[in-house]
């Protein structure tokens, strides 16, 4: 175990030197500085008798920054003994391979769909290269390494996991992605929501905004998902984009209403002309007026425009497998 988790005197400060703060007694959150810039990927740390359990521990890349982060709390990376992963996409898993492999009694709880791209992430890998290019991805995501299947627990619709008296639950919660799992911590009363009721920038608390990239998107079960999480009555919401929800029903809804909204443009703007890659960057281009109209001038530099083209994307997809009726 850690020998301190938090040095005396830093409790709810953050400090460009130490980038962690505690949002709840014994569970702490990180921001990962993705690329060296703050507010983007977050990943929580909570200290349970069996150990420290990390809820998405992020990227390859960011792996010596959770190291510095460790250091600086006390610990290092021998003291965590737990990953709970939300889903498998780059930004939330992509270092669960590495903390395996520098850590021989790690336990991983994944969703049982999930749970075979951890064991070998050669296809996850070979999409990614195809969507960032060859030469970005060591410097966005870095090496995905392969979990052992004996370091892996498979959750399958619902897990009540007990870490020495410390309880998480898991739910399915489908729609971003199939095989996406959101986590609520009895203790502190937080549900880590991964990317299922979206993100919140820095600087614009409250706001919801949808992360719908291909290929899995779901919108009746994106919709229902965020319903599932708030059946936990959190008392707070933790996305991992990025910081603390403090009023999680109003966040759910208003994610619910802008994720119906962004869907309708996009099932309409399939019946314009012009190509995908058109259709797209229109699309961006009139979300990122709606929001920077919404949000204030401080969470502008959160906005990106590969993100809303990718929302496009995945929203597109969505409504041609609907047109194209069940397989």
């Amino acid at each position: 175990m850690p020998r301190k988790l938090l040095p005396a005197g830093l409790a709810g400060k953050r400090l460009d030197s130490l980038p962690v703060i505690t949002i709840a007694p014994r569970t702490l959150f990180v921001d990962l500085e993705y690329l060296g810039s703050p507010g983007h990927i977050g990943t929580c740390l909570l200290e349970t008798p069996d150990g420290l359990a990390i809820v998405d521990p992020g990227p390859a890349v960011t792996v010596p920054r959770l190291q510095r982060a460790l250091h600086d709390l006390g610990a290092t990376l021998q003291d965590v003994r737990i990953v709970l992963v939300t889903h498998i996409h780059l930004d939330h898993a992509g270092a669960v391979g590495i903390l395996a492999a520098e850590l021989p009694s790690l336990r991983v709880f994944v969703h049982e769909v999930g749970a075979p791209h951890l064991v070998d992430p050669a296809r996850l890998m070979r999409s990614a290269t195809m969507i960032y290019g060859e030469a970005h991805m060591a410097r966005l995501w870095g090496e995905m390494r392969p979990v052992p299947a004996d370091r892996i627990t498979p959750v399958g619709d619902t897990a009540r996991c007990d870490f020495g008296g410390r309880v998480v639950r898991a739910a399915a919660t489908p729609g971003h992605a199939r095989h996406h799992l959101a986590w609520y911590d009895e203790q502190s009363g937080i549900a880590f929501t991964g990317d299922v009721v979206g993100e919140q920038f820095p600087g614009a608390p409250g706001r919801a905004i949808p992360v719908t990239p291909p290929p899995d998107i779901d919108v009746p079960l994106m919709v229902a998902s965020g319903r599932r999480i708030l059946e936990w009555q959190p008392a707070r919401l933790l996305p991992t984009h990025f910081d603390l929800v403090v009023d999680p029903a109003g966040f759910v809804a208003e994610h619910e209403i802008r994720l119906v909204h962004w869907s309708e443009l996009v099932r309409r703007s399939l019946s314009g002309t012009g190509s995908d890659a058109q259709l797209a960057e229109e699309h961006a281009t009139a979300v990122r007026a709606e929001l920077e109209a919404l949000l204030p001038e401080a969470a502008h530099p959160y906005l990106s425009n590969d993100m809303l083209r990718s929302n496009w994307d995945g929203l597109a997809r969505y409504w041609r497998r609907a047109a194209a009726g069940p397989r």
